[in-house]
């Protein structure tokens, strides 16, 4: 009885302690994975982390080394970015041991496995230069859990993409003003058959009566100047073909001496060349327009008839015998065709750029929309520009283009709000593409990309500055090869931070220093260009100038970290 006592009682004992030596290696598992964190050779890139768009991307690979994983072990991991005041967590990634229940991706105990990882998060201000990625590791092994320490993976985020600048271009509706515009007096003058004399009642007939009276215009007015004169001559078909030529020909000559008459009595000289003749013949065209205009019952019949003779000579014989048949192709149709057009063409000269600027400010309402738009482009002054634009906008309240273009010169005094207004009021007058730029730059400016792009969309046919705009916006959404391509040829600090952006420092450095820009934020964005060319002495060179240009730039030059690797 004592020996089975003394058996018994250490038996109690060591039962509970062979239980707990069995569960030490599933917490001994994660201490001795969390001690090896490093052979895992985790690498982040890009390192420092990089805004693009409205995200912070993160890409992380590394490898569980053989031996590593412990076969009933779980860990996940979460990249968390920290900073004063805020952290923001990665997507959780889980991994398991080959014998672990769960559904995370597994690893093996005896066999190496490389793992990448890929995530964003929305970027927040306190992100950028100062904030930290750490890596939190929280492991399971049965019934234990395990919090590993954090692993510091990297500094910061480079938020390089906000020095895109608000440069965006805007569009004037252009002014379709012609200092100099042609215009046609015309008069119809009508003979009798088988004459070219011009009778004094068709002198009194309303259209020559109106050219009469315009003439007499012309000679009180020099901004009217008259070019020529065009008289197209006609014979009706019933004539012989040879006779209806010199008697058109005839007809011609006697119209421009009509007109001539009445330039003389209004003491009007011109020049040699002046009169033109354009006889014209026997004008059939004209007889089978009037035909069809007309009720004779069988005119389709007549005209198909006529048609079928090639012979002209033939045709009018036919014409002449119809025509007794038919009195009213007789009384109506053929008189009507011997006839002379006389066309007077003349030029009207507008105000002169003076006189414009004078009417523009003191009495706009006299002038056309033309003319108040094109005067406004005279100005210098913004003020003098906006007061004209918003006089063609009281004058003229059918057109976008007069408070579009006032959008435009509050654009240029900085006054953005007051510019959206206008636009919005042009747009409610018309629909333009030159409308939509506006008003996508003025959204962009605001933060509304999503509006920006699609009035931007809509801009098309308003011209390189629809361009330059999307090229802006395309940096904001961080495509930045889009960006490069829509600001070909252009030598400005956005153009030079799209090449920056997409991995072209080289470039970048060479359109600066061909941009002509000595601004702070040209030479802050070279000595970046500088920096990650390795350039020490020309990044400190031009990040310092950018600092004297403007000193609120010294705190965010000293923490910088694409400044980093200077001294």
């Amino acid at each position: 009885m004592k020996m089975q006592y003394t058996l018994r009682q250490p038996l109690a004992y060591f039962l509970p302690a062979l239980a707990l030596l069995l569960l030490l290696p599933g917490c001994g598992g994660l201490g001795k994975m969390e001690k090896a964190i490093e052979e895992l050779n985790i690498t982040m890139n890009p390192e420092p982390l990089i805004l693009r768009g409205s995200e912070v991307e993160l890409n992380l690979s590394g490898t569980f080394p053989e031996k590593y994983f412990a076969k009933k072990a779980i860990i996940e991991a979460t990249p968390v970015l920290v900073w004063d005041g805020g952290e923001a967590a990665f997507e959780t990634q889980g991994f398991q041991g080959e014998d672990a229940a769960g559904n995370y991706t597994v690893v093996a105990f005896k066999s190496a496995k490389s793992f990448d990882y890929s995530a964003s998060v929305p970027f927040e201000e306190g992100m950028e230069d100062g904030a930290r990625l750490e890596l939190r590791i929280s492991g399971t092994m049965g019934s234990k859990t395990m919090d590993f320490a954090p692993v510091v993976l990297g500094d910061g985020v480079i938020t390089t993409q906000n020095w895109v600048q608000s440069d965006d271009r805007f569009v004037i509706g252009e002014d379709d003003f012609q200092r100099v515009v042609s215009y046609t007096q015309e008069a119809e003058i009508n003979y009798e058959y088988n004459r070219s004399r011009v009778l004094s009642k068709e002198l009194r007939d309303a259209d020559m009566v109106d050219m009469k009276t315009f003439i007499g215009f012309a000679a009180d007015h020099d901004s009217v100047m008259l070019k020529r004169t065009a008289v197209s001559a006609y014979a009706s078909p019933e004539g012989e073909i040879t006779l209806n030529e010199d008697l058109a020909l005839e007809r011609a000559e006697s119209a421009n001496a009509a007109v001539a008459k009445l330039l003389k009595r209004a003491k009007i000289e011109v020049e040699d060349g002046f009169y033109g003749n354009n006889p014209k013949g026997e004008d059939w065209d004209g007889f089978q327009t009037l035909m069809r205009a007309s009720d004779i019952e069988d005119k389709d019949l007549i005209l198909r008839v006529l048609s079928m003779y090639t012979d002209k000579n033939r045709r009018e014989e036919e014409i002449k015998n119809i025509a007794k048949t038919y009195r009213s192709i007789e009384k109506e149709i053929l008189p009507a065709l011997r006839r002379s057009m006389v066309t007077l063409h003349y030029d009207i000269e507008g105000y002169s750029d003076e006189e414009l600027m004078d009417l523009a400010m003191s009495n706009p309402d006299t002038l056309t929309a033309e003319e108040v738009l094109y005067a406004a482009t005279l100005f210098d002054s913004n003020d003098d520009k906006l007061k004209v634009y918003q006089a063609a906008s009281r004058v003229h309240s059918g057109d976008w283009r007069g408070p579009n273009n006032e959008g435009v010169c509050l654009m240029e005094m900085g006054k953005l709000n007051q510019a959206a207004d206008r636009f919005m009021a042009a747009d409610e007058r018309g629909d333009s593409p030159v409308i939509n730029n506006n008003l996508g730059a003025v959204a962009r400016m605001k933060g509304n990309l999503s509006d920006a792009k699609r009035l931007l969309s809509g801009a098309s046919g308003a011209g390189d500055a629809v361009k330059y705009n999307k090229a802006i916006l395309a940096i904001q959404e961080g495509n930045y090869s889009q960006a490069i391509s829509n600001f070909s040829g252009e030598n400005t600090v956005n153009a030079a931070l799209a090449k920056l952006l997409n991995g072209d420092a080289n470039g970048a450095k060479t359109i600066l220093n061909n941009a002509n820009d000595d601004s702070a934020v040209a030479h802050y964005v070279l000595a970046i260009a500088n920096a990650r060319l390795g350039n020490s002495a020309e990044a400190k060179q031009h990040r310092d100038k950018a600092v004297e240009k403007d000193a609120g730039l010294s705190g965010k030059a000293s923490a910088d970290l694409e400044f980093r690797d200077l001294d």
